[in-house]
């Protein structure tokens, strides 16, 4: 019998893209393909998904991290690809914290996603060795450290200086270092086009609010 897909992803050309990969091959059907991850678990009760093609951000505001940290709770049985256009290196990592079975960047893939699926349900867990490389200004995404994107995740939420020290328990001098050199790093113009620019990158996200 072919295994049962479940496609998650908000982006029409992305869902339709992932639907064609499950038409062209006989090991796999369709079970749903859904523009919200915040109702992914939902379809995998009853064992009536084996494979879940997850992206992470939905326009919904749900995430596909937490919907993959979810499934793999309650139905570990049910693997998991993670699909992203984002370079956020977070990303990779929690996924890889989840323990789902591979992850896949969309416009960068190493390998024919009928063959990552076809691996990953032969029992191989598959991940790249880092995210693709992009540019913010004049700096690449491997120039910056772990505590610089974490400083620039928060300044895209929009928050102060303050608020940053609070949020990462950081002193505010040491915020205000951070975001100096991430500006004087980027040649970015203020800390607003450090943030818009940081986003349209896909170098950083701002975290999404889980709903209570």
């Amino acid at each position: 019998m072919p295994y049962k897909v479940l496609i998650v992803d908000d982006q029409i050309m992305s869902r339709q893209l992932f639907e064609s990969f499950v038409a062209a091959s006989e090991n796999y059907e369709l079970a749903a393909s859904v523009d919200t991850a915040r109702v992914a678990d939902i379809y995998c009760a009853g064992g009536r998904v084996d494979l879940v093609l997850m992206d992470v951000v939905m326009k919904d505001g749900s995430n596909g991290l937490d919907a993959a940290a979810q499934i793999r709770a309650v139905y570990p049985k049910v693997k998991i690809i993670i699909v992203t256009s984002m370079p956020d290196p977070t990303f990779l990592h929690r996924a890889k914290e989840i323990g789902v079975d591979a992850f896949w960047y969309k416009e960068v893939q190493e390998a024919p996603m009928l063959e990552i699926m076809d691996r990953v349900m032969a029992g191989e867990t598959i991940f790249p060795d880092q995210p693709p490389v992009t540019n913010l200004g004049f700096a690449r995404s491997t120039e910056f450290t772990e505590r610089e994107l974490e400083v620039l995740r928060v300044l895209a939420e929009g928050l102060t200086d303050k608020e940053i020290a609070a949020r990462l328990h950081l002193s505010l001098s040491a915020v205000r270092y951070h975001v100096n050199n991430l500006i004087s790093k980027t040649g970015q113009s203020s800390r607003t086009e450090l943030a818009v620019n940081a986003v349209r990158s896909g170098i950083t996200i701002p975290e999404v609010k889980k709903e209570e």
